[in-house]
Protein backbone atom coordinates (compact mmCIF):
# COMPACT_ATOMS: atom_id res chain seq x y z
CA UNK A 1 0.00 0.00 0.00
CA UNK A 2 1.32 3.43 -0.95
CA UNK A 3 2.13 5.68 2.01
CA UNK A 4 0.71 8.89 0.66
CA UNK A 5 2.26 12.14 1.83
CA UNK A 6 0.00 15.07 2.75
CA UNK A 7 1.16 18.64 3.30
CA UNK A 8 -1.04 20.49 5.80
CA UNK A 9 -0.74 24.29 5.79
CA UNK A 10 -2.77 25.56 8.74
CA UNK A 11 -1.86 28.22 11.31
CA UNK A 12 -4.25 27.08 14.07
CA UNK A 13 -2.29 24.58 16.22
CA UNK A 14 -5.48 23.02 17.57
CA UNK A 15 -6.99 22.33 14.14
CA UNK A 16 -3.63 21.30 12.71
CA UNK A 17 -2.91 18.93 15.58
CA UNK A 18 -6.30 17.25 15.34
CA UNK A 19 -6.07 16.87 11.57
CA UNK A 20 -2.51 15.57 11.71
CA UNK A 21 -3.43 12.95 14.30
CA UNK A 22 -6.53 11.85 12.39
CA UNK A 23 -4.72 11.64 9.05
CA UNK A 24 -1.78 9.74 10.50
CA UNK A 25 -4.23 7.32 12.08
CA UNK A 26 -5.48 6.64 8.54
CA UNK A 27 -1.95 5.79 7.43
CA UNK A 28 -0.94 9.06 5.78
CA UNK A 29 2.41 10.75 6.25
CA UNK A 30 1.56 14.31 7.31
CA UNK A 31 3.86 17.34 7.21
CA UNK A 32 2.52 20.42 8.96
CA UNK A 33 3.50 23.99 8.16
CA UNK A 34 1.93 26.93 9.98
CA UNK A 35 2.87 29.58 7.40
CA UNK A 36 2.26 29.79 3.69
CA UNK A 37 5.85 30.61 2.80
CA UNK A 38 7.16 27.48 4.51
CA UNK A 39 4.39 25.41 2.96
CA UNK A 40 5.14 26.74 -0.50
CA UNK A 41 8.82 25.86 -0.14
CA UNK A 42 7.97 22.37 1.12
CA UNK A 43 5.53 21.75 -1.72
CA UNK A 44 8.14 22.86 -4.25
CA UNK A 45 11.00 20.79 -2.81
CA UNK A 46 9.27 17.63 -1.58
CA UNK A 47 6.25 17.13 -3.91
CA UNK A 48 3.68 15.74 -1.43
CA UNK A 49 0.85 13.74 -2.94
CA UNK A 50 -1.84 16.15 -1.74
CA UNK A 51 -1.99 19.57 -0.10
CA UNK A 52 -4.52 20.89 2.42
CA UNK A 53 -4.29 24.68 2.44
CA UNK A 54 -6.05 27.12 4.75
CA UNK A 55 -7.14 30.40 3.19
CA UNK A 56 -6.21 32.67 6.10
CA UNK A 57 -2.55 32.39 7.07
CA UNK A 58 -0.39 34.74 9.17
CA UNK A 59 1.99 35.60 6.32
CA UNK A 60 -0.50 35.96 3.48
CA UNK A 61 -3.53 34.65 1.68
CA UNK A 62 -3.94 30.99 0.84
CA UNK A 63 -5.23 32.16 -2.54
CA UNK A 64 -1.86 33.71 -3.35
CA UNK A 65 0.07 30.68 -2.13
CA UNK A 66 -2.10 28.36 -4.22
CA UNK A 67 -1.53 30.49 -7.31
CA UNK A 68 2.23 30.55 -6.65
CA UNK A 69 2.29 26.76 -6.28
CA UNK A 70 0.67 26.35 -9.68
CA UNK A 71 3.07 28.85 -11.22
CA UNK A 72 5.98 26.84 -9.80
CA UNK A 73 4.63 23.70 -11.43
CA UNK A 74 3.17 22.09 -8.29
CA UNK A 75 0.40 19.99 -9.85
CA UNK A 76 -0.74 17.87 -6.91
CA UNK A 77 -4.38 18.09 -5.75
CA UNK A 78 -5.06 21.06 -3.43
CA UNK A 79 -7.98 21.13 -1.00
CA UNK A 80 -8.60 24.58 0.44
CA UNK A 81 -10.14 25.17 3.86
CA UNK A 82 -12.57 28.09 3.82
CA UNK A 83 -14.78 29.85 6.34
CA UNK A 84 -18.43 28.95 6.18
CA UNK A 85 -20.69 31.32 4.20
CA UNK A 86 -17.74 32.95 2.41
CA UNK A 87 -18.99 31.98 -1.06
CA UNK A 88 -16.44 34.15 -2.84
CA UNK A 89 -13.65 32.33 -1.00
CA UNK A 90 -14.69 29.07 -2.62
CA UNK A 91 -14.90 30.48 -6.12
CA UNK A 92 -11.66 32.43 -5.83
CA UNK A 93 -9.85 29.40 -4.44
CA UNK A 94 -10.88 27.36 -7.47
CA UNK A 95 -9.87 30.20 -9.77
CA UNK A 96 -6.40 30.23 -8.21
CA UNK A 97 -5.92 26.55 -8.98
CA UNK A 98 -7.41 24.63 -6.07
CA UNK A 99 -9.10 21.33 -6.86
CA UNK A 100 -11.61 21.33 -4.03
CA UNK A 101 -12.67 23.11 -0.85
CA UNK A 102 -14.08 22.32 2.57
CA UNK A 103 -15.91 24.83 4.75
CA UNK A 104 -15.17 25.20 8.45
CA UNK A 105 -16.43 23.63 10.59
CA UNK A 106 -16.29 20.47 8.50
CA UNK A 107 -16.85 16.79 9.03
CA UNK A 108 -13.62 14.84 9.42
CA UNK A 109 -15.29 11.89 7.73
CA UNK A 110 -16.18 14.06 4.72
CA UNK A 111 -12.63 15.44 4.50
CA UNK A 112 -11.18 11.93 4.62
CA UNK A 113 -13.59 10.88 1.88
CA UNK A 114 -12.53 13.82 -0.31
CA UNK A 115 -8.85 13.04 0.27
CA UNK A 116 -9.33 9.40 -0.74
CA UNK A 117 -11.18 10.41 -3.90
CA UNK A 118 -8.50 12.87 -4.98
CA UNK A 119 -5.64 10.47 -4.25
CA UNK A 120 -7.36 7.59 -6.00
CA UNK A 121 -8.17 9.67 -9.05
CA UNK A 122 -4.72 11.27 -9.24
CA UNK A 123 -2.55 8.23 -8.49
CA UNK A 124 -4.64 5.11 -8.03
CA UNK A 125 -6.87 2.81 -10.01
CA UNK A 126 -8.81 5.69 -11.59
CA UNK A 127 -5.72 7.57 -12.76
CA UNK A 128 -5.56 5.79 -16.15
CA UNK A 129 -8.20 4.35 -18.42
CA UNK A 130 -8.36 2.32 -21.59
CA UNK A 131 -6.74 4.98 -23.78
CA UNK A 132 -3.59 6.58 -22.42
CA UNK A 133 -3.50 9.00 -25.35
CA UNK A 134 -6.48 10.92 -26.72
CA UNK A 135 -6.81 13.60 -29.36
CA UNK A 136 -9.04 16.67 -29.20
CA UNK A 137 -8.69 19.07 -32.10
CA UNK A 138 -5.03 20.04 -32.30
CA UNK A 139 -4.40 18.89 -28.74
CA UNK A 140 -2.93 15.62 -27.49
CA UNK A 141 -3.88 14.30 -24.06
CA UNK A 142 -1.12 12.03 -22.74
CA UNK A 143 -2.64 10.57 -19.60
CA UNK A 144 0.31 8.43 -18.62
CA UNK A 145 2.64 11.41 -18.49
CA UNK A 146 -0.08 13.72 -17.23
CA UNK A 147 0.42 16.15 -20.11
CA UNK A 148 -1.62 18.08 -22.63
CA UNK A 149 0.35 19.10 -25.71
CA UNK A 150 -0.18 21.45 -28.64
CA UNK A 151 2.47 21.39 -31.38
CA UNK A 152 4.76 19.41 -29.06
CA UNK A 153 4.51 22.17 -26.44
CA UNK A 154 3.33 21.08 -23.00
CA UNK A 155 0.32 22.90 -21.55
CA UNK A 156 0.56 22.81 -17.76
CA UNK A 157 -2.65 21.36 -16.31
CA UNK A 158 -3.46 20.04 -12.86
CA UNK A 159 -4.52 16.40 -12.35
CA UNK A 160 -8.14 17.56 -11.95
CA UNK A 161 -8.02 19.58 -15.17
CA UNK A 162 -6.50 16.58 -16.92
CA UNK A 163 -9.32 14.30 -15.73
CA UNK A 164 -11.90 16.88 -16.76
CA UNK A 165 -10.44 17.30 -20.24
CA UNK A 166 -10.08 13.53 -20.61
CA UNK A 167 -13.69 12.92 -19.65
CA UNK A 168 -14.88 15.49 -22.18
CA UNK A 169 -12.59 14.04 -24.88
CA UNK A 170 -13.89 10.53 -24.20
CA UNK A 171 -17.39 11.76 -25.06
CA UNK A 172 -16.92 13.87 -28.21
CA UNK A 173 -19.96 15.80 -29.46
CA UNK A 174 -21.98 14.53 -26.50
CA UNK A 175 -23.70 17.01 -24.19
CA UNK A 176 -22.65 16.28 -20.61
CA UNK A 177 -24.53 17.75 -17.70
CA UNK A 178 -22.78 19.29 -14.72
CA UNK A 179 -24.13 16.41 -12.66
CA UNK A 180 -22.49 13.84 -14.96
CA UNK A 181 -19.18 15.72 -14.97
CA UNK A 182 -19.20 16.18 -11.20
CA UNK A 183 -19.81 12.48 -10.59
CA UNK A 184 -17.24 11.30 -13.16
CA UNK A 185 -14.42 13.70 -12.34
CA UNK A 186 -14.91 14.44 -8.64
CA UNK A 187 -17.12 11.58 -7.48
CA UNK A 188 -19.54 13.91 -5.66
CA UNK A 189 -23.29 14.17 -5.62
CA UNK A 190 -24.67 17.27 -7.28
CA UNK A 191 -25.72 20.38 -5.36
CA UNK A 192 -25.88 24.10 -6.22
CA UNK A 193 -22.67 24.57 -4.22
CA UNK A 194 -20.68 21.79 -5.87
CA UNK A 195 -21.82 22.82 -9.36
CA UNK A 196 -19.47 25.79 -8.96
CA UNK A 197 -16.58 23.35 -8.95
CA UNK A 198 -17.49 22.29 -12.49
CA UNK A 199 -18.14 25.83 -13.74
CA UNK A 200 -14.86 27.24 -12.45
CA UNK A 201 -12.77 24.30 -13.64
CA UNK A 202 -14.29 24.50 -17.12
CA UNK A 203 -13.28 28.17 -17.17
CA UNK A 204 -9.77 27.34 -16.01
CA UNK A 205 -9.43 24.59 -18.60
CA UNK A 206 -10.58 26.90 -21.39
CA UNK A 207 -7.97 29.47 -20.39
CA UNK A 208 -5.31 26.85 -21.04
CA UNK A 209 -6.55 24.99 -24.11
CA UNK A 210 -8.65 27.47 -26.10
CA UNK A 211 -6.98 29.85 -28.55
CA UNK A 212 -9.48 32.51 -27.45
CA UNK A 213 -10.92 31.53 -24.04
CA UNK A 214 -13.65 34.17 -24.27
CA UNK A 215 -14.78 32.63 -27.58
CA UNK A 216 -14.31 28.88 -27.08
CA UNK A 217 -14.42 26.58 -30.07
CA UNK A 218 -13.46 23.30 -28.40
CA UNK A 219 -15.35 23.10 -25.09
CA UNK A 220 -18.76 24.66 -25.62
CA UNK A 221 -21.50 25.57 -23.17
CA UNK A 222 -24.90 24.13 -24.00
CA UNK A 223 -27.32 26.48 -22.18
CA UNK A 224 -29.64 24.68 -19.84
CA UNK A 225 -27.82 21.37 -20.24
CA UNK A 226 -24.06 21.47 -19.65
CA UNK A 227 -20.98 21.23 -21.86
CA UNK A 228 -19.67 19.33 -24.84
CA UNK A 229 -16.34 18.89 -26.59
CA UNK A 230 -17.02 19.45 -30.27
CA UNK A 231 -13.96 17.82 -31.88
CA UNK A 232 -13.65 14.12 -32.43
CA UNK A 233 -11.50 12.26 -29.90
CA UNK A 234 -9.46 9.32 -31.20
CA UNK A 235 -7.27 6.74 -29.44
CA UNK A 236 -3.54 6.74 -30.04
CA UNK A 237 -2.54 5.32 -33.43
CA UNK A 238 -1.41 1.70 -33.45
CA UNK A 239 1.98 1.81 -35.14
CA UNK A 240 2.01 -1.96 -35.45
CA UNK A 241 -1.22 -2.10 -37.40
CA UNK A 242 -1.90 -1.50 -41.05
CA UNK A 243 -2.41 2.00 -42.37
Amino acid sequence: MTAYSILLIEDDPGIAGSLKTALEREGYSVHWKSEGTDGLAYARDHTPHLIILDIRLPDGSGFDFCRQMRQLGVRQPVIMLTVQADEMDKVLGLEMGADDYMTKPFSLRELLSRIRVHLRRAYGDLALGDNDVLYAGDLVIDRRRGNVLRDQQVINVTPTELRLFTYLAQHPNQVLSREQILEAVWGYDNSPETEQVVTVNIRRLREKIEQEPSRPTLVLTVPGFGYKLVHEALPAPDNKGSQ
